[in-house]
């Protein structure tokens, strides 16, 4: 491997590190995959008193009961909502933690100097798409597997698979990292870290739920791969369109990558003086 990437690896781990975003990232996906189930069971605790309460004053909630038992009292809605949540809320925190990482270091200048000294653009980026991704991927697929745990422990009617919750939680991972390679590739190519985590987040929360009101969210979309996770999880997709939408997804972030690099590499290019070079 090269010696600037090595160099480029250890700084980006050591910063993520040291800084204490990782941390904070974790600690927040571990603290959502726990306490969305928790507040799934206690929302179905108190439809069971409601309900309870309705038959005491001799009316019949025999249909409410039905209704509401698949959404509030499985293992499977405390898994289906703790994905909505990193989706949403897990997303966009990592997002924002990525700014000094997606080109923010740029708008200090603190990137001058190492490419002054000969620091190429491909060892500014690659350790960048090598670190981040991956780490939101496992705290994301780690967090799937605490959620669905949690959710077996205290619910009553257990739902879940291993392989549905597995392969829900990889989706997931995917989603997250789609997002997070976008955001790298957009902060690093423009400098603009907070104008990129803007768009990535508009993005997430808005295109998965436009997509699914015009029902537009094929399990190939790489944009509905948060709505794919959730369907995944309850077994409503084919493993083979998952796949697609998996291998889709891994393309795009690969050619992120490489029109990061393009932008990076053009702007280094010296157009001065008058000569004319053939």
């Amino acid at each position: 491997m090269d010696i600037q990437i090595k160099a480029g690896l250890r700084k980006e781990l050591s910063a993520f590190l040291r800084s204490k975003r990782f941390l904070i990232a974790a600690l927040v996906f571990i603290a959502i995959s726990i306490l969305t189930p928790l507040l799934m069971w206690g929302l179905g605790l108190l439809m069971e008193v409601t309900s309870s309460a309705y038959d005491q004053l001799g009316m019949d909630s025999t249909g409410m009961v039905e209704e509401i038992s698949p959404l509030f009292l499985t293992a499977s809605s405390g898994v289906g909502m703790q994905i909505s949540y990193l989706s949403t809320y897990g997303l966009l925190l990592y997002l924002l933690l990525m700014n000094s990482y997606a080109g923010g270091e740029q708008k200090r200048r603190s990137i001058i100097i190492p490419q002054i000294s000969g620091l190429s653009s491909r060892a500014y980026i690659l350790p960048k798409f090598i670190i981040y991704p991956p780490a939101v991927f496992i705290m994301s697929l780690i967090g799937v597997l605490i959620a669905s745990l949690v959710s077996t422990f205290i619910f009553e009617y257990n739902d879940l698979t291993f392989t549905a919750v597995l392969a829900s939680g990889v989706v997931l991972g995917v989603f997250l990292m789609f997002f997070a390679c976008l955001h790298l590739a957009l902060g690093t190519a423009t400098g603009k870290a907070g104008m990129s985590s803007a768009i990535c987040i508009v993005a997430s929360m808005l295109l998965p739920s436009a997509l699914s009101i015009i029902d537009a969210t094929p399990a190939y979309n790489p944009f509905t791969l948060s709505v794919t996770a959730t369907s995944t999880l309850y077994g409503a997709e084919k493993a083979s369109e998952v796949i697609i939408g998996i291998i889709i997804a891994l393309a795009i972030m690969v050619a992120a990558f490489f029109i990061a690099l393009f932008v990076r590499n053009a702007k280094k290019i010296d157009n001065s003086g008058n000569e004319v070079l053939i």
